[in-house]
């Protein structure tokens, strides 16, 4: 058992739904919240068997856990994933927005449907699933959206859609913040850096140049940022909203 699955109990009786919590961060963060005691739904697009796996891990330690199969570009599949999350634990206390696309290309060569892509699925469908979120959630409800360092630094060039998302979705978080604080709903973003995993591994081509700008020059697990992620969803996490909390390695110090 992997030292993230001995966590204690600090969600017991929560449910959660991750989307995009098939693989990578996503997937880190749905077994760090099963760990902690709550119920996890996730989403996935093409990687069934990746979902499953992650699904089966969970059970096979105790916990509860479905897959849904929902594209961040498909308003209706978004909503219905987290009806259908809510209907079978019987309610929705955590949304984590970690489905993401990555689309690399100067200004010059960006085209509008990759820029109007990046945004659908990056930003549009965080606040699709949130709004849905929001209507089943109480008080003590958690809405955690995965960004990225790059929204505060455009260290390297190619980086216009994804940058735009990245930094917009801190706007959309904070807006949220207001609209849902008085209900006891606190929202937040958590921007990773240079995380090791099959998108970004850190014995890939570019891994070295990314090292380079780091603080503490290697790259982050995926259980780093499950951790942040499982604290804000926590009690500890209560009086901690509107705030973009940066996991980089001190690729931006």
């Amino acid at each position: 058992m992997s030292s993230n699955l001995q966590a204690g109990n600090q969600l017991g009786g929560k449910a959660a739904l991750v989307t995009g919590g098939s693989r990578g961060i996503g997937a880190a963060i749905a077994r760090r919240l099963a760990a902690n005691g709550a119920s996890v739904a996730i989403t996935y697009v093409n990687g069934e068997e990746q979902a499953v796996a992650v699904v089966r891990e969970i059970e096979a330690t105790g916990g509860r856990a479905i897959a849904i199969k929902a594209d961040n570009r498909d308003a209706v599949a978004i909503d219905k994933a987290v009806d259908d999350a809510a209907t079978v634990f019987g309610r929705l206390d955590i949304l984590v927005n970690s489905a993401g696309i990555w689309r690399a290309a100067s200004i010059e060569t960006l085209s509008l449907a990759d820029f109007d892509e990046t945004m659908e699925v990056n930003l549009r469908a965080s606040f699709i699933a949130s709004k849905a979120a929001a209507a089943h959630m109480g008080e003590g409800g958690r809405i955690i959206s995965i960004g990225s360092n790059l929204a505060e630094r455009a260290t390297d060039t190619g980086l216009t859609a994804y940058s735009a998302s990245k930094a917009a979705l801190v706007g959309l978080t904070k807006a949220l913040a207001r609209d849902l604080g008085p209900r006891g709903i606190t929202a937040n973003v958590v921007h990773p850096g240079s995380t090791d995993t099959d998108m970004n591994p850190a014995n890939g081509p570019h891994a070295e140049h990314q090292r380079q700008k780091m603080a503490t020059p290697r790259f982050g697990k995926a259980d780093d940022i499950a951790g942040m992620v499982a604290w804000l969803a926590g009690p500890e996490g209560r009086f901690i909203t509107g705030a973009a909390l940066t996991i980089d390695g001190g690729a931006n110090a």
